[in-house]
């Protein structure tokens, strides 16, 4: 079973997941995150300004997800490193993904890229309001991936907000559940939960 969770930039969708993935053993669940499958800094595509857009399908290697997807079908275990988005305080990590009953793969075009859209069992989207993803983003982008605030705000204004009007909105009436994340996401974590556990004992 694959389930695709994902949401604007700041809507929470890291940390939901993060939460859920401890109730879980890594037979029973496994997580596969599109943010490292960002292709290397040199083969991305820079806006007007000559700064990387992050935000657009054309940053995702898409193919090298997808056979991924199609390797953990077949029983392999899978061996990637974490992008650090050019973060040069940040050490790449490195992890692997093994075969699991469930997956659950979150990412900005996870919705926009039609074949991984196909193989989704369950469409999911964290939602938050505009000023809280904001924030978030903020917080994220100095802490993480070094960038200066001036640079977090330009690209949300140029790259993010635009990324989300034309990537993910078109298609929420598509999707099987809408989470809101405005304040928490402990009622919904529960109720995945459970229902990831029902499914886990149809699989079994």
């Amino acid at each position: 079973m694959l389930i695709g969770i994902s949401g604007g930039s700041g809507s929470g969708k890291s940390s939901f997941i993060k939460e859920l993935r401890q109730y879980f053993t890594e037979e029973e669940l496994a997580l596969i995150s599109e943010d490292n499958y960002y292709k290397e800094w040199h083969l991305q595509k820079l806006d007007e300004k000559g700064i990387i857009n992050f935000d657009i399908p054309e940053a995702i290697d898409h193919d090298a997800l997808i056979k991924d997807l199609t390797r953990l079908n077949k029983g392999e275990i899978i061996h990637r490193h974490e992008y650090t988005f050019n973060n040069d305080k940040q050490v790449s990590k490195e992890y692997f993904i093994k075969p699991a009953k469930v997956y659950i793969i979150e990412g900005l075009f996870i919705f926009h890229n039609k074949e991984l859209f196909n193989k989704l069992d369950l469409k999911v989207l964290i939602h938050a309001k505009d000023e809280l993803k904001i924030i978030r983003r903020i917080r994220r982008d100095q802490l993480e991936r070094n960038y200066p605030i001036d640079d977090v705000l330009y690209r949300y204004e140029f790259h993010v907000a635009p990324s989300y009007e034309k990537y993910i909105k078109p298609y929420i009436e598509e999707m099987d559940l809408i989470i809101n994340n405005n304040d928490h996401f402990k009622v919904a974590v529960d109720l995945f939960k459970c229902w990831i556990k029902s499914k886990l004992d149809d699989l079994s």
